[in-house]
């Protein structure tokens, strides 16, 4: 019968298990970063979290609806960009930076889709749950402010601000996962 007993010959297989780690996560980080960026290029039409933020989307009508009609048109957009920022500030207050970066791509990555619903504010060419007969929440907010016209500039600012975000995030991933391994090299086997 085999027994590790050993510090000296479990530490590699425990140091070959964190590099398998940090290797999924640099690929995880990869593939979502190149993903969420690809959206907002326009070279994909969905990803793998759009129905997440549908779900949020929608739960943030009815919640956001008990202040009004207005503010619960909103509230889609707002409770779908809201989730991920709260579960980033959840792992910050717990110090794992690498979530945060992933929660940053996640809500870089709603915003684009939110800039792609405000960008057709006026086209209204998207399909929209509910069939043909349900408001537009960008076309009925964007008219009620008098900002209907401005739709295509609204879209391009949150696209912006959303790449921006999604950079930001996969670089604190990448730096998240440098701190990691430096970090283990200064302290050597524990």
């Amino acid at each position: 019968m085999w027994k590790i007993s050993s510090p000296d010959l479990a530490f590699p297989l425990l140091e070959t298990a964190k590099v398998m780690a940090r290797r999924v996560k640099a690929g995880i980080l990869w593939v979502l970063a190149a993903g969420a960026l690809a959206i907002a290029a326009g070279r994909f039409n969905a990803w793998l979290l759009d129905n997440v933020n549908l779900v949020f989307h929608e739960a943030g009508h009815v919640i956001f609806g008990l202040g009004g009609e207005f503010i619960g048109i909103l509230g889609g957009s707002l409770m779908q960009i809201l989730i991920p920022v709260v579960c980033g500030v959840a792992l910050l207050r717990r110090g794992d930076h690498f979530g945060v970066a992933l929660c940053g791509l996640w809500t870089g990555q709603s915003m684009v889709n939110v800039a792609i619903y405000v960008g057709d504010a006026r086209q209204l060419a998207l399909p929209l749950l509910g069939g043909e007969h349900v408001i537009h929440d960008w076309n009925y907010l964007l008219g009620r402010l008098g900002l209907l016209e401005w739709d295509r500039f609204l879209a391009g600012m949150i696209t912006l601000m959303a790449v921006l975000t999604i950079l930001a995030s996969a670089l604190l991933g990448a730096l998240a996962l440098l701190s990691d391994q430096e970090s283990r090299n200064v302290r050597g086997p524990e």
